[in-house]
């Protein structure tokens, strides 16, 4: 399961702060968001993450018991200090995951007297997903 923990916490991390989408004139490298696929929607191919704003057909304010959208990071809106320290802890969370799961490998890889055994089981936990994207 280690190779999967470090995929999730990895990709994961990346996508909290949205390097997985187009944005502005930002475009994620394609293996990035192919990565970013298989966390979100079990598929390695280009997403369709990004969309490009609708054009609106005419800019109106709300009339009478309209009610403005509220405003998101979308449109342009910065997120605001609790959003962002809350996501620098999720990247504090994933970081320490990928670091003990890293630990743990080495630490069960290197102390045991079945190493082969140990290397087959974390070739076997990258490959049978590999393979299984592939089908």
């Amino acid at each position: 399961m280690a190779p999967i923990v470090l995929f999730f916490a990895l990709t994961g991390a990346a996508q909290l702060f949205n390097l997985h989408e187009a944005h502005g004139h930002y475009q994620p490298p394609a293996v990035l968001e192919k990565l970013s696929s298989v966390h979100k929607d079990q598929v390695f191919a280009l997403g369709h993450h990004y969309e490009p704003p609708a054009p609106q057909a005419a800019s109106r304010t709300p009339g009478a018991g309209e009610a403005s959208a509220p405003a998101t990071e979308e449109d342009g809106d910065k997120p605001t200090l609790s959003t962002l320290a809350l996501k620098a802890l999720f990247l504090l969370v994933a970081l320490c995951l990928v670091l003990s799961t890293a630990l743990g490998l080495w630490m069960g890889l290197t102390q045991t007297r079945q190493k082969r055994l140990g290397w087959m089981l974390v070739l076997a936990g990258a490959l049978i997903p590999a393979v299984l994207l592939l089908l």
